[in-house]
């Protein structure tokens, strides 16, 4: 497999067109780089729903289990002491560390699980070869389209987003 094509555009309308353009001959999206944010290109793109949520409830959940269950073994088995003649197992007063202890459980997890998905900490990536792709965060929109089956359909690729408007087409890194 050969690398993927990186398309340089001057303008956003031209990065959309052309987006929409190479969904719909079936070629392979991968990514878009702008300077800022462009919404009409989260329905072009297919992007995965993050799984950043689920892990922050799952830790925030279990850590929050696992001091309730901690609370509650000091006080009912290892070290039952009867204070004013409350019962052992008096769950309101165990609520409030396992609460805290949760939230910062779910807290830090979200942060790993944000750092785990962005793939960071990853100082370089084979893109920021390409010439101009600097100019990603000023004035330029890039359309990164992986060259997938048979030579042909990949110079077709490359046709395509010429004829879409791409001021240069670039293999990735180059």
């Amino acid at each position: 497999m050969t690398k993927p094509l990186i398309a340089e555009f001057s303008d956003a309308d031209s990065l959309i067109s052309a987006a929409v353009r190479l969904k719909r001959e079936g070629h392979q999206l991968l990514d878009a780089f702008t300077p800022f944010r462009l919404p009409e290109l989260d329905s072009i793109l297919i992007v995965k729903p993050s799984r950043i949520r689920l892990s922050m409830l799952v830790g925030g959940l279990a850590m929050a289990a696992f001091f309730y269950f901690l609370q509650w073994y000091s006080s009912v088995i290892d070290y039952p002491l009867n204070t004013g003649g409350r019962p052992l197992n008096s769950w309101p007063v165990f609520l409030l560390v396992p609460f805290e202890v949760g939230m910062l459980a779910a807290a830090l997890s979200g942060f790993a699980a944000f750092l785990w998905t962005c793939r960071l900490p990853r100082l370089y990536h084979p893109i920021f070869d390409t010439t101009d792709f600097a100019r990603a965060t000023q004035d330029r929109f890039f359309l990164l389209a992986a060259q997938t089956g048979k030579e042909e359909r990949s110079a077709s690729l490359r046709k395509l987003l010429k004829h879409s408007g791409a001021v240069a087409v670039r293999e990735q890194g180059s």
